[in-house]
């Protein structure tokens, strides 16, 4: 066995297993020099010394390469190290076209035609290089993701000028696409291999080989005895043109298929024009016996002898002569009586050979006997067969062949149709696993229904549920399973919702299937976008969504920047309230005002109409305290003596009440002792106008005298 990461040739690294037959194993590799991935076909190493397989091995190398063709598969190298024989091809990237009928039936004609066209051009090249294919079948086709096919496996292919022992008496290719002539061991022509393309063509159409057996044996006998089933019986839309396609190449006689891959492809090439919409059904002419006028045979010219003059004869009778004729006539008589006698009685006793009449119906079966002059039980039995259909005659007894006398009755015995068999509980099980179990049971492809539903839980493949269920006992040849099988979560492929508004958005997510708790909005400021557009989103356009996911759509809040309004005038309490709407922080000053009446706005920092401000920045608002009064200011002197006596100390306090002082507020003192006997000292007072201050004098902590002026003058302290 080649190990992963093996180094083929010291150039190709071997990254995977991809596939295996019954003579070579295949490779995903990776060139190193060319920086590729390619496909590596390496002889198995039982095979490594057999000479045949090593021929048939490099006959399929040759056989690729002499070909350059947009649908083979390309060959790249081959080579040989240590006895290993290995071929390098092209790698194809996605699947055979068996898998993809089987994972994509009904599919449509304009697909099958354009599948069906690019495989007639690679036959067309095959055939034009003399090479057969010989195994045409949907495994050795394959399709990458682009949906361009690819031809395969020219393993067994063979050129027509190439003389060998095993084109004859065996039979080489698959049997379910084998032609009748291979099945009878002939020689492999071109029209074997267009017998295999109407076999791959009726495939694809109704999702099923028209021929299906326990044995090889038994498929290739249906090859060249059964009639070909009506693709229009599986499918009654299919174009009358398009069965015919399928009739004609897969004519029981090779005249009677089409003469070249190109033949068939053109054929092809209108099967869905409307102009063929009444074609008439297609029927084969090789084998019909026709009228001939034969040129009659000219009788060649016979020459006559003259008679001869014969001796002349006596007169003279011989004796006796009527005596010996009645004798004569007495013999045959007793003869003839004895003869009948063992006729009748050899009659009596004679053993007739049971007829073949398995597959009849039991009246045909009866009429069949009947007419072999046997005597059939009136009773019949019934017998399961895997192999017969349900009310068809399976066997007789004693056996079909056996010598029995006439008068032994023949007993039939009906197929009551497949044996049937028990299902088993396939819910939680894998679809793969559980087609592979039961097409081994004996189910039929067609009768395997696989229905694909969305499931939040249950992983992709899993099925869900069984139609008939679990127990219940079925005929596998002729009943259908159904099976649920989880496709996985539903999805929701969303768009591009940028430039749409958000409640745009959210409705088109809404009608797409996505809830509204799926949905996940950011604001952010925009320059350019306008506010409540939709600037981006995540996941992006394209994207397959389930119930669990969510998408964040970022919407436009608009600019960052906010316009201050004209404040002026307004009172404090609606500014402050503007302010906080616009994001913006409050702070206040008060200044006097002759315009703007007190408590209202005289003005803003910044100013009205900026548009310098951000979310979170200050605002200064200047509010009116109202008109400044005009104000008057003058010196009063206080005068005072000292009236103490020695050693004591006079103190004098002034206090003042004016339009800077809402109280009387002390504002000036000083002291008078015998050393200073007098003095006199000055204060300010302010009055508003028209107004007047209140001045008050005290002596050693009593008032001494009160006071109002209106301008300057002396007090004189008592």
């Amino acid at each position: 066995m080649i190990e992963i990461g093996k180094l083929v040739n010291g150039r190709y690294k071997i990254i995977a297993s991809i596939g295996s037959g019954g003579m070579a194993n295949v490779f995903l590799a990776h060139d190193l020099i060319l920086d590729r991935d390619v496909a590596i076909k390496i002889l198995r190493f039982d095979f490594q010394n057999d000479q045949t397989a090593i021929r048939r091995f490099q006959r399929e190398a040759l056989a690729a390469t002499e070909m350059v063709h947009p649908n083979i598969v390309g060959v790249y190298d081959v080579d040989e190290e240590s006895g290993m024989q290995y071929l390098v091809m092209e790698y194809v990237k996605g699947m055979d076209l068996k898998r993809y009928i089987q994972t994509r039936s009904p599919i449509p004609y304009e697909k099958i035609v354009d599948i069906m066209e690019q495989i007639l051009s690679a036959v067309s090249l095959a055939h034009a290089h003399g090479i057969i294919h010989r195994d045409l079948k949907p495994q050795n086709i394959l399709m990458d993701q682009a949906g361009v096919v690819k031809i395969t496996d020219f393993g067994i292919a063979i050129a027509l000028s190439e003389t060998s022992l095993t084109q004859t008496n065996s039979m080489l290719g698959s049997v379910h696409y084998l032609s009748p002539e291979q099945a009878r061991g002939s020689m492999a022509t071109k029209q074997s291999d267009i017998y295999a393309l109407g076999i791959i063509l009726y495939e694809m159409i109704t999702g099923s080989v028209p021929f299906d057996g326990e044995s090889a044996v038994t498929i290739a006998l249906k090859h060249f005895q059964d009639e070909m089933p009506s693709v229009k019986g599986f499918d009654p839309e299919v174009p009358q043109s398009l069965e015919n396609i399928v009739m004609h190449a897969t004519a029981k006689e090779p005249a009677d298929r089409y003469k070249t891959a190109d033949e068939m492809a053109a054929d092809l090439a209108t099967a869905l024009s409307p102009e063929r919409a009444n074609e008439l059904p297609w029927r084969p002419t090789a084998m019909l016996d026709e009228t001939k006028v034969l040129t009659p045979i000219q009788p060649e010219e016979i020459p006559v002898e003259k008679p001869q003059e014969e001796p002349p004869v006596s007169e003279e009778k011989p004796k006796k002569k009527k005596g010996k004729k009645r004798f004569i006539a007495i013999f045959l008589l007793l003869m003839l009586v004895i003869g009948g006698a063992a006729g009748y009685l050899l009659t009596r006793t004679a053993e007739v050979s049971i007829p073949q009449v398995e597959d009849m119906t039991e009246a045909e079966a009866r009429t069949a006997l009947e007419d072999a002059n046997l005597t059939v039980d009136s009773k019949t039995d019934e017998v399961a067969s895997d192999t017969i259909k349900k009310g068809r005659v399976v066997k007789t007894n004693p056996a079909v062949g056996t010598m029995i006398k006439k008068n032994r009755p023949v007993r039939l015995y009906i197929s009551s149709g497949t044996k049937k068999v028990a299902l088993k509980d396939y819910e939680g099980d894998l679809i793969e696993d559980v087609r592979e179990e039961l097409e081994k049971i004996g189910f039929l492809e067609k009768n395997i229904r696989i229905k694909k539903v969305n499931d939040e839980s249950a992983p992709v493949d899993q099925i869900l549920t069984q139609n008939p269920k679990a127990g219940t006992k079925v005929d596998p040849k002729e009943d259908e399973i159904t099976l649920e099988v989880s496709d996985g979560p539903k999805t929701y492929k969303i768009d591009d919702y940028s430039q749409m508004t958000y409640a745009e958005a959210e409705a088109k997510l809404l009608q797409l299937g996505i809830t509204i708790n799926q949905i996940k909005r950011v604001d952010e400021s925009s320059e350019t976008i306008p506010a409540e557009e939709v600037i981006s989103q995540d996941p992006v356009r394209g994207t397959a969504l389930t119930s669990k996911d969510t998408i964040t759509l970022k919407v436009s809040s608009g600019s960052s920047y906010v316009k201050l309004d004209d404040l002026s005038g307004q009172d404090k309490a609606a500014a402050e309230s503007k302010l906080s709407e616009l994001g913006l922080n409050y702070t206040e000053q008060e200044e006097f005002s002759d315009d703007v009446a007190e408590g209202k706005v005289i003005r803003t920092d910044p100013g009205a109409g900026s548009t310098s401000l951000k979310a979170g920045d200050t605002v200064t608002v200047y509010i009116s305290k109202g008109p400044e009064n005009k104000e008057n200011t003058f010196d009063v002197t206080i005068a005072a003596k000292f009236t103490g006596t020695d050693g004591q100390q006079d103190k004098i306090t002034v206090l003042v009440k004016d339009a800077q002082r809402s109280s009387l507020t002390e504002v000036l003192d000083f002291p008078l002792d015998k050393n200073t006997s007098s003095t006199e000292q000055t204060v300010s007072v302010t009055t508003t106008e028209g107004g007047s201050a209140t001045i008050e004098v005290q002596r050693n902590g009593k008032s001494a005298v009160t006071k109002t002026v209106q301008k300057a003058e002396t007090i004189t302290v008592p």
